[in-house]
């Protein structure tokens, strides 16, 4: 009887109560694992400890990530029998990859190499198994289709700058989880459009994740960080989702986004991608080091150095982040290389109100106490 149900199964007419079902199971499964996670890291001692460039106080567990990787894997293990189990399957090896990758990180240390090396093979993966990757920028300073050999390229590159994006910005409470739930949310939206069932339902296994862990990344008490192995993860994902769309996009002349993916994609990673680039040029150029050496010219930390606390500076982040979100949206049926100047004059400006605010009046918003308070 279970045989027969399953062949008769058609997802399309339930890709509602899947998207549901799979937050739900994953909200349980995070929900349920992450209080004894903070438990075995307060009892073992793997905590984060505040100094250098940290922006907290105290020693907070930073294996969220554990938490969000068991409740994604038993979210598609459960549902998945009834998706596109070859590109699932791909996307769990790749996270199970970088979450090995990133527990060694967030309990030792790994080179940057050693990470840097683990992000191509998980890429590599969806590239060569799927043949998913960007083939074409809808027209973006005349890019249609590129070469082979160009077009995997730059997925990687894709893949390498999202996956370290969210690696970077995760300094401060709930910056990195808040703008990865709106990808998240936004990517499920478009996913919806074109009918994708498989990443649909894999948005909603990370919606249903990344819920209980701010609850608990902003709380007061029994704070966690999501770390390396966190944050690598949701990158991952967000970059196979960016690539995936506009793949897509680009294969379907039909499609509803298909004149304007890449500036809905920027505009869903807007934030994260103009920080990382920032913050390489500042490191490359002007201070002549690594980009991966930390310090704190993080646009979050230029906030903080203003005197919002970390509420105040991811709130009105992703405020910004959300509000270019609708501008794409609103635009998309322009040509893409004006929706692109767009975006870009509206994100930038944006981002600097507060800063030129601050240098015209000279005012600081009222400092109040910080959510860490360990």
């Amino acid at each position: 009887m279970v045989k027969e149900l399953l062949e008769n199964f058609n997802p399309e007419d339930y890709i509602g109560w899947l998207f549901f079902l799979a937050v739900c199971i994953s909200f349980f499964v995070s929900s349920t694992s992450y209080p004894a996670i903070i438990n075995v890291a307060k009892s073992k001692n793997l905590m984060d400890s505040s100094g250098g460039r940290s922006s907290h106080s105290g020693s907070v567990p930073n294996l969220g990530g554990i938490g969000m990787f068991l409740s994604i894997v038993v979210t598609i293990t459960i549902i998945g029998a009834v998706l596109d189990t070859k590109i699932l399957l791909l996307i769990l090896g790749g996270i199970t990859l970088l979450f090995f990758l990133g527990l060694k990180d967030d309990i030792l240390i790994l080179s940057p190499r050693k990470k840097f090396i683990g992000q191509l093979l998980a890429a590599l993966l969806l590239i060569i198994f799927t043949d998913t990757r960007i083939i074409g920028l809808s027209g973006i300073f005349g890019v249609t289709i590129m070469p082979y050999w160009l077009s995997v390229l730059f997925t990687l590159f894709v893949y390498i700058l999202v996956i370290n994006a969210f690696n970077l910005i995760d300094g401060i409470d709930g910056l990195a989880g808040t703008l990865a739930l709106l990808a998240i949310v936004s990517f499920s939206y478009v996913f919806y459009k074109y009918n994708d069932i498989s990443m649909f339902v894999l948005a909603g296994a990370v919606v249903g994740a990344l819920i209980p862990f701010l609850y608990l990344n902003f709380s007061k008490r029994n704070k966690m960080f999501m770390g390396d192995t966190g944050s690598m993860i949701l990158g991952f994902i967000i970059a196979v989702f960016a690539v995936r769309f506009i793949n897509n996009s680009e294969l379907t002349p039909n499609a509803i986004y298909h004149n304007s993916s890449p500036v809905l994609v920027l505009s869903f990673l807007f934030f994260p991608l103009l920080d990382t680039l920032r913050i390489f040029f500042i490191r490359l150029v002007i201070h002549k080091k690594s980009p991966f050496t930390a310090d704190r010219n993080h646009l979050h930390h230029r906030f903080l150095s203003l005197g919002f606390s970390h509420r105040q500076t991811t709130t009105i982040v992703v405020l910004i982040n959300g509000v270019l979100v609708f501008i794409a949206f609103f635009i998309a049926a322009l040509g893409i290389n004006l929706q692109l100047v767009i975006l870009l004059i509206s994100g930038t400006v944006l981002y600097s109100l507060y800063f030129v605010y601050h240098w015209l009046f000279g005012k600081r918003p009222n400092k109040i106490k910080e959510v860490s308070n360990l």
